[in-house]
C-alpha cells in the first residue's frame, strides 16, 4: 500500500485534535514562541501540523506533504532524508549534518530546525512511519484522532478516487481539484476543498513535473563551474606566485651586483 492522507477541508472543524494526538505519540515538547513565529501555533519544530484558520470558519491542517518526487530528500548531502517504497518521507537524525538545504528546497516550506537544542535537528511530519511499520499504530496518530474524519488514512489510489467521488457527488461544493494529485509530481497527502490553498504553495503555476529533475538539471551543471573555478584559481595562483618568484629573483639578481662593485671600488 502507497500511504497517504486525505484532508477535506469543509469537514475540519478546527478542534485540534490531529495537532494534541501528534504532539503526544511523537514527543514533540512543548511549543515555545521564537521571535521570527507570527504565531505560537505556526507550524514549528515542536508543532509537526496544525491548523490554519481562514474566513468563513474555514480550517485547513498544515503537514508535510510527503512528495513522492521529493525535493528535500534529492538535495540531502548525506541521505538524512529518505522517500520509503511506503509513501512517507523520513529522517535520519544520526547523520544529518544540519546544512538545512531540505528547508531551502522544500516547494512547501514545511521542514523546521530545533533551534533550542545545542545540536539543532530538522524536524517535521514522518506519517508516524516507523509506528505504523512496527505494527504499533494502523494509521498515523492523527487521523485515527480526527472526530469528523476530515483527515483519512489510507492508498493513494483509493484516497484521490474517494476524492473525485465527492467532487463529482456534490457539484459546486469542491473546488474540482484533488489538490496533491500532480503537483510537483504529487504528494502523499492530498487535499479536497472549497477555497483556494494557494496560501499551502500550491500556487496555481506550480509545476506538474518532479522538482528534484529541475534540481538535476542545475547540479549537473556543477562540475563543470567546480572545474572552472579550479581553473581560474589556479591561473590566478600561478600568475602570483610567477611574480613573487620573479621579484625574488631580481632581489636576488641586483645583490651580486652590488657586492661585485663595492669589491671593484675597494
Amino acid at each position: 500500500m502507497s500511504m497517504a492522507i486525505l484532508t477535506d477541508v469543509t469537514k475540519c472543524i478546527g478542534c485540534e485534535s490531529c495537532v494534541a494526538a501528534c504532539k503526544e505519540v511523537n514527543q514533540t515538547g512543548k511549543d515555545e514562541p521564537w521571535r521570527w513565529q507570527k504565531k505560537i501555533d505556526d507550524l514549528s519544530a515542536t508543532r509537526w501540523t496544525t491548523i490554519i484558520k481562514k474566513p468563513n470558519q474555514r480550517f485547513i491542517r498544515q503537514q508535510c506533504r510527503h512528495c513522492l518526487s521529493p525535493a528535500c530528500v534529492s538535495v540531502c548531502p548525506v541521505g538524512a532524508l529518505q522517500k520509503t517504497p511506503e509513501g512517507p518521507v523520513i529522517y535520519n537524525s544520526d547523520i544529518c549534518m544540519g546544512c538545512r538545504y531540505c528547508m531551502m528546497s522544500c516547494p512547501f516550506a514545511i521542514p523546521r530546525y530545533l533551534w533550542s537544542q545545542p545540536v539543532p535537528y530538522v524536524r517535521k511530519c514522518v506519517m508516524c512511519y516507523q509506528k505504523i511499520k512496527s505494527g504499533e499504530l494502523k494509521e498515523p496518530a492523527c487521523t485515527k484522532a480526527c472526530p469528523t474524519q476530515a483527515t483519512i488514512f489510507g492508498d493513494r489510489d483509493a484516497l484521490i478516487a474517494e476524492a473525485k467521488k465527492r467532487i463529482r457527488a456534490n457539484p459546486g461544493k469542491y473546488i474540482d481539484r484533488v489538490y496533491g494529485e500532480k503537483e510537483v509530481g504529487g504528494t502523499s497527502v492530498l487535499y479536497l476543498s472549497d477555497i483556494p490553498l494557494d496560501f499551502l504553495g500550491w500556487q496555481k503555476n506550480l509545476p506538474e513535473d518532479p522538482l528534484p529533475q529541475r534540481v538535476y538539471k542545475v547540479l549537473k551543471a556543477v562540475p563543470g563551474i567546480f572545474a572552472g573555478v579550479g581553473v581560474g584559481m589556479y591561473g590566478v595562483y600561478w600568475i602570483i606566485e610567477r611574480r613573487e618568484r620573479l621579484m625574488h629573483q631580481g632581489e636576488s639578481g641586483h645583490q651580486p651586483d652590488s657586492e661585485s662593485n663595492s669589491q671593484e671600488t675597494k
